[in-house]
């Protein structure tokens, strides 16, 4: 007897074993009309090769529908691949074996799924770092992030639009939406031949340096999506070939709209992600389970510039954005007050972050309560402005006390066992040879030693961590705030102010510094001296432009080339961290950019690339897409790049005691910037990282 066609339905197989069949149900489209006779794929997506699940072709409609087995999937993440077929929309012109689209549907199949251009290019985007050719793979974790991000941009029902790329913080002020249409538009050109050689000239541009050319639109996505940076002019001219306007910019006949109307620097596709009292976001970083946690200067909502306000909190996102935290306040207690850089998450999944107005040490766990008193651990008082904070593998946590330029370390994250290392007495270390000045940020490389930076200074601190009596000052360039390890154990530090080869550089520097804080501040009074350090900060790279990053080889040698200044992109770097491939991601506080480079695997870099070598765009590198004065940057398990927007807007608000009262809440950045599969994501553990490694 045949069984219904049901949604769901029950065969027995064999003992008593039991297997659930699923209908699907959808359509296959390009150039905004149906595919007929094209070959749709289901698959399950794994660490291993991909699984087929079913297979179906399409009517004249482009309409298809199967069934599959739930349990063949595993709980793996599901795929539809659609190739080849006619295109009804340009004309009878047959079969297009170039015709190649996808969709990514999650671990759970919707009821009704529609596969095309603008499906295709949300999920090779999220998924990038996973894809070759048709098959995904990879971890679990970075699979299930990535295919959660696709609803994000894409409405897999319909193949619209996705709710979050049409929010107004998305779709008004970023051109991801326009470059999502582009791209989209781009594809179309191929699918319905709108120009006789529009595959051609597709395949013939996306073309990755080094690499064969595509030979399908999805493969071609793929080059995109993973080489944003290469002939992104050559691509957006295809646009005028496939759809000449015939009357303006605004009349050419594409089938997705808004487009772009002038060729990106990069087709980068990112979003920003709000809400869960981000605000003024200083340290960032990622948990265990793919969550983003941000340590914010200012509560959202509040009139608040760097000179105070109702004091910030702690928030966390979802790996899709969706707000975790508390909408306005965030996480709160355990002796928060104004948190600035320092945030850390340990191997517990505890998340530590020191506060700069507080003065304190505190401690939270994965849910978000505190774990730190009411006070937080100020160690009796003895702490100023806190910064840096890291932990060790064997969780001990070190934390950096910038305003009274002292470290320190909690044996097992126990506050009680706390001490206080490298202090200065009579301008003499008491330490043997360990002295900090405005410690900022602290790492340990592969053989347990710390590396401290030293923001007043152009040095970084390195010693033993079970003798800091014996540290060693390494020169790097002016300002060295951010450290990261590479799998190498190198290390490399954002230099804010970059080289200190121009007196007047210093002259200025240190007449900003005097006047600050000689004048109106007692010498190691904590919030205050932090916020005023950081203002000569701003003046002076306003007067003086530029900034570096520094490579440390272990031998405590810097290496050839260094330091790098990502050809001109780099400016005002303040956060670093380093990618599965040793790549180099730096954040542009003052750039407002973001800046990547080829590390020491050179053979991960595009062809010819040497270390150091910018593989972003020089003089801009990654550019838009909302980013704001930007403190941090980390890569999560799928490979994308998240950047945290602290500061909206600089000299108007947060450097103003009393700013205009239509202003006053303006002074903190308020989303991180996603750049999706942009990073090769990082597996294989590695010591003294602030981002967690997978």
């Amino acid at each position: 007897m045949r069984l219904p066609f049901l949604a769901f339905a029950f065969v027995a197989q064999g003992f008593g074993q039991v297997a659930s069949a699923q209908q699907l149900v959808g359509n296959v489209n390009g150039g905004g009309g149906p595919i007929a006779k094209s070959t749709v794929t289901l698959w399950a997506a794994g660490e291993a090769a991909p699984i087929k699940l079913s297979e179906a072709s399409t009517g004249d409609d482009g309409a298809f529908r199967f069934q599959f087995d739930t349990q063949r999937a595993g709980g793996g993440v599901l795929y539809l691949t659609a190739r080849g077929g006619e295109p009804k929309i340009g004309g009878s012109r047959g079969a297009n074996p170039a015709i190649a689209l996808m969709a990514t549907l999650g671990t759970t199949a919707p009821k009704e799924v529609t596969i095309n251009e603008l499906t295709t290019v949300a999920s090779v985007w999220t998924g990038a770092q996973f894809l070759k050719g048709e098959a995904l793979s990879g971890h679990a974790l970075g699979l299930k992030i990535a295919s959660g991000n696709v609803p994000n941009l894409v409405d897999l029902t319909t193949g619209g639009l996705g709710p979050v790329i049409q929010d107004p913080l998305n779709s008004t002020q970023t051109t991801s939406l326009a470059v999502l249409n582009t791209i989209g538009d781009l594809l179309a050109g191929c699918i319905t031949r709108v120009q006789t050689d529009a595959c051609e000239r597709l395949f013939e541009a996306s073309t990755p340096p080094g690499g064969p050319a595509p030979t399908d639109t999805l493969t071609a996505a793929g080059a995109i999506a993973l080489h944003p940076w290469n002939q992104p002019a050559k691509l957006f001219a295809l646009l005028d070939h496939f759809y000449p306007a015939r009357q303006g910019p605004g009349s050419r006949a594409a089938p997705f709209r808004p487009y772009l109307l002038f060729a990106p620097g990069t087709w980068t596709i990112a979003l920003r992600y709000a809400g869960g009292g981000l605000n003024g976001l200083g340290g960032i970083g990622i948990d265990g389970d793919g969550n983003a946690w941000a340590a914010n200067n200012q509560m959202a909502g509040s009139q608040s510039t760097m000179f105070g306000g109702i004091g910030g909190t702690l928030s966390e996102l979802a790996p899709n954005g969706r707000p975790i935290s508390p909408m306005t306040t965030g996480y709160t207690g355990g002796g928060v007050d104004f948190p600035g850089w320092g945030l850390t998450i340990a191997g517990d999944g505890k998340v530590w972050v020191t506060s700069i107005e507080g003065k304190t040490i505190s401690v939270f766990d994965k849910t978000g309560k505190p774990l730190s008193p009411s006070t937080g651990y100020n160690l009796n008082g003895q702490l100023g402005g806190m910064q840096g904070i890291n932990t060790t593998p064997d969780g001990d946590v070190w934390a950096l006390d910038s305003s009274k330029s002292q470290i320190v370390h909690l044996p097992k994250g126990d506050p009680a066992q706390a001490r206080i290392l490298c202090r200065t007495v009579d301008d003499k270390p008491v330490d043997g040879t360990c002295q900090v000045k405005g410690p900022f940020h602290v790492a340990f490389d592969l053989q347990g030693r710390v590396l401290v930076s030293n923001a007043n200074s152009n040095t970084v601190t390195r010693f033993p961590a079970n003798d800091p009596g014996k540290a060693e000052q390494l020169k790097v360039g002016y300002s060295p705030h951010a450290i990261a390890i590479d799998s190498q154990g190198n290390a490399w530090v954002a230099n804010t102010l970059g080289e200190p080869s121009i007196r007047e550089k210093l002259d200025l520097l240190r007449a900003k510094m005097r006047s600050a804080l000689e004048s109106r501040l007692v010498p190691g009074g904590g919030g205050d001296e932090t916020v005023e350090k950081f203002i000569a900060l701003v003046r002076i790279i306003e007067e003086f432009p530029g900034g570096s990053v520094s490579m440390i080889r272990p031998d405590g040698t810097q290496a050839p080339g260094s330091p790098f200044d990502g050809g001109a992109s780099i400016s005002g770097p303040w956060g670093i961290t380093i990618d599965g491939n040793d790549h180099v991601w730096v954040a542009n506080g003052f750039g407002k950019t973001l800046t990547e480079l080829c590390g020491v695997r050179t053979e991960t870099c595009p062809p010819g690339f040497k270390t150091g070598d910018p593989i972003s765009p020089p003089k801009t590198g990654y550019a838009g897409k909302g980013m704001q004065f930007l403190t941090g940057v980390v890569v999560d398990p799928a490979g994308n790049v998240w950047a945290a927007n602290n500061i909206d807007l600089m000299d108007e608000v947060c450097l103003t005691k009393t700013p205009d009262e239509t202003l006053s809440t303006r002074c903190g950045g308020n989303a991180f910037v996603v750049f999706f599969g942009l990073a090769k994501p990082v597996r294989t553990p590695v010591v003294g990282s602030q981002v967690r490694r997978w």
